[in-house]
């Protein structure tokens, strides 16, 4: 090859480089043909989902779509997702538009270009955290819980749509007030609002619920995952959590007497909660700073076993808490052979907690056996690889890898597996037993050698 043709290769690849991170265009052909939004408001997750029909009126085939975030949920967006008609996910990423830079976007890539006078199904579904304002921010602990929800009445995108609906699911029927874009009307505890027609691109109306919403506002502020790998048949895992009780604050003093006799389970005080662990997990241990807490339940299911975890003490507004829970599984139902020499571990990165839980920041370290070699690790979605430690555990002289990964803002839809591959050795399961033969070796000769020697200062006389 001529070193003209290897210049004009470099230079192909370099523009083809720069017009693919090059930012993208509003394609105004495309349209929304039908909007229906639902706002699920039951929980202290905000949850959005749009079932929309897109249509192309222009003459040339479209192969991607944008998304665009309101500005006030930006820092909110734990989770985003879009399906097609067949209920298959379609690729999202992060993009820049052009004259547009200071609003967030993602490009999500059709399966198939959307032909001239065409149209598709999408489903698109977020999750907000820390989207619900409490208010009043201070309650007794006989008062009920009130908060305020701000959103948009129309569907926030950089596309004309011709029509849309929008329904609002609140956690009771007790609502103090709603914005009453006409049409609007209300039935127990859901609002409807539209059908609107013919919006324009980047509209924004806001909308306001206060209502009463009694659910468990517990999010956690730290959760450390510890993940050992042994290859003698068995995995530990240990999870270490802080929570707290992110909903009002509680105003005054706490009773006991009062807690005792309130028998209502819609109380938004925290009493217990549920957590999910594998079908297959033994020894399971619930703890905290001050020892072992009895006061948990465990329920064997078909496919899983529930855990059922009661605080020490109820958890109000404000209120913290911290414990540890930790149990084993076999190896053979995470951990797969491939090859010779080569093994895969396909195990959760985050785990279940609590129903509609939020977890702040996840750190998830994992501890690979002695003498692993080529790690390879393909995680379900984008985390932060910290720089690797090393851990020593019993007749461990040579010591073993530890990978920490960090992730924030958690949602259930974060539960996936993570893939780990790495190569070692079936051998090395005779370190540890040789290392401690040798060790009781010379423990032994020690032993021996001590009671044959002789350490008096005086010898015995010989009687005559």
């Amino acid at each position: 090859m001529t070193i003209t043709k290897m210049l004009n290769i470099l230079l192909f690849l370099s523009l083809s480089a720069l017009v693919s991170s090059s930012p993208l265009k509003i394609d105004q052909k495309l349209v929304n043909k039908n909007v229906e939004r639902s706002i699920d408001l039951t929980s202290h997750l905000v949850k959005l989902s749009t079932t929309l029909t897109l249509e192309n009126t222009g003459t040339s085939p479209v192969s991607n779509y944008l998304i665009s975030l309101e500005p006030g949920t930006i820092g909110n967006l734990s989770f985003i997702s879009v399906k097609d008609a067949l209920k298959e996910d379609l690729k999202v990423k992060p993009t820049k538009v052009s004259g547009h830079e200071d609003e967030v976007f993602y490009d999500v890539q059709l399966k198939q270009p959307l032909g001239a006078s065409r149209t598709v199904l999408l489903n698109l579904e977020y999750v907000l955290t820390r989207a619900l304002v409490p208010y009043p921010t201070e309650i007794t602990q006989k008062d009920k819980q009130l908060v305020r929800y701000f959103g948009n009445h129309y569907f926030y995108t950089p596309y004309t749509t011709i029509k849309q609906t929008t329904t609002v699911t609140l956690a009771s029927r007790n609502i103090e007030s709603y914005t009453k874009l006409k049409p609007v009307s209300q039935s127990d505890s859901s609002i409807s609002y539209g059908p609107y027609t013919n919006i324009a691109p980047f509209t924004i109306d806001v909308l306001n619920v206060h209502y009463e919403n009694n659910s468990p506002f517990l999010t956690v502020t730290r959760l450390h995952r510890l993940i050992e790998i042994s290859h003698w048949g068995n995995i530990a895992v240990e999870e270490n959590i802080e929570i707290v009780h992110s909903g009002a604050k509680l105003k005054g003093p706490f009773s006991r007497y009062d807690f005792q006799r309130d028998t209502s389970s819609n109380h938004h005080s925290i009493k217990a909660y549920k957590t999910i662990l594998p079908a297959a997990a033994y020894n399971i241990y619930y703890r905290d700073s001050n020892g072992n807490i009895s006061t948990s339940t465990v329920r064997p299911r078909k496919d899983w076993i529930e855990l059922e975890l009661r605080p020490r003490f109820p958890l109000f507004g404000g209120w913290r808490s911290s414990y540890t829970i930790g149990y084993n599984v076999p190896s053979y139902q995470f951990l797969y052979r491939k090859g010779a020499n080569t093994y895969v571990l396909a195990m959760r990165l985050l785990d279940h907690v609590y129903d509609d839980m939020h977890v702040e920041e996840l750190e998830t370290n994992i501890v690979l056996p002695v003498g692993v070699k080529n790690v390879k690790l393909n995680t379900p979605y984008k985390v932060e690889h910290l720089e690797n430690g090393e851990t020593h555990k019993y007749l461990d002289n040579l010591g073993r890898i530890v990978l920490k990964l960090r992730k924030s803002n958690l949602v259930e839809h974060h539960i996936q597996d993570l893939e780990l591959t790495y190569d070692w050795d079936t051998i090395t399961l005779l370190h540890e037993p040789l290392l401690l033969a040798v060790a009781l070796f010379i423990l032994f000769i020690i032993v021996i050698i001590y009671v044959r020697l002789d350490f008096s200062i005086n010898k015995s006389e010989k009687k005559e």
